[in-house]
């Protein structure tokens, strides 16, 4: 059992654990630099920031929990001054968001109150698993139903999946910029048979327990440069005998290339062509990275040849 009281700090990566009882089951969510990096391309306003930073943070527990290869997006859509947020994470650990928002809208906003009917509104929290043309899309809905992202997470859970979980998730600007944090907690449910029945209904204090620990959680602890991943472990649940597994490294990456932009471009309808070339050029900037990609005259008109 290693002493998780003498780790080093460490940031951007998700780190599973087990408490004492094999049931229980959890993940922890750190991102510093990564995160930083990507709000940085943006001025997002304050408020804006920290929801996207959410948003990556939940992203990243949720897809630690599956086994999938390809793309595993968190997206919310609503009628609120943010309007849309996009956060991705690939079985290769590469982290990727933005947001799309009313700028005078998000300004009205600012103050107290919860910060799901305050800055989103209402609308829906999707989860999609994309694993390829060759494998099954899985999607999963849930009305933003809640305080905060991670209730409405929460909710899916109770709701959708019929899972017992514990969610907690923080993000905010520190002197070092930009970091957010999350834990996940999951009740693994038997299997059936009477034992097993039993043996889940004497875990409920236990599952009580660690609940309200979490609970204690706060937004400083879990956004702090200064107390590492396995500290804060430690902090919580020493006395459950907390025990980590090795942790999946994230990493700041677009997917976006220049082959993309042309593959979008060829299959445009003429018509949808022309009006985004300008000039006859064309200027395309990836909402993600804010890369810039231009095509020149002769680019398009070479597209177009290719796409006859």
């Amino acid at each position: 059992m290693p002493d998780l009281s003498e780790a080093e700090p460490t940031d951007d990566l998700v780190r599973p654990f087990q408490l004492t009882a094999p049931s229980l089951r959890g993940r922890l969510a750190r991102l510093g630099p990564a995160l930083d990096r990507i709000i940085a391309r943006h001025a997002y306003p304050e408020a804006v920031a920290a929801m996207l930073g959410q948003a990556v943070a939940l992203a990243a527990l949720l897809a630690g929990a599956l086994k999938y290869e390809g793309v595993f997006t968190l997206q919310t859509r609503s009628d609120g001054p943010i309007r849309l947020l996009v956060a991705d994470v690939t079985s290769e650990g590469a982290v990727r968001g933005y947001a799309q928002y009313d700028d005078g809208a998000v300004a009205a906003a600012t103050g107290s109150g919860a910060p799901v009917p305050r800055l989103l509104g209402a609308g829906h929290l999707a989860f999609t698993v994309d694993q390829g043309e060759h494998a099954e899309r899985y999607q999963g809905i849930v009305a933003l139903e809640g305080a905060t992202l991670a209730e409405c997470a929460h909710h899916y859970f109770r709701q959708s999946e019929q899972i017992e979980a514990g969610l907690t998730v923080a993000a905010a600007k520190r002197e070092s910029g930009w970091r957010a944090g999350g834990i996940m907690l999951q009740r693994i449910p038997a299997e059936g048979g009477v034992a097993e029945s039993r043996a889940a209904e004497a875990e409920d204090d236990g599952w009580r327990l660690v609940l309200g620990k979490l609970g204690t959680c706060s937004e400083a602890e879990l956004t702090n440069p200064s107390l590492g991943a396995d500290g804060l472990l430690y902090r919580l649940f020493h006395e459950e005998a907390v025990r980590v597994f090795p942790a999946h490294p994230l990493v700041d990456r677009c997917r976006c290339s220049r082959a993309r932009i042309e593959s979008v471009l060829r299959s445009l309808p003429e018509d949808d062509l022309a009006h985004v070339a300008a000039d006859g050029q064309a200027e395309v900037t990836c909402e993600f990275c804010s890369t810039v990609y231009r095509f020149t005259e002769a680019e398009l008109a070479a597209l177009r040849r290719r796409a006859v």
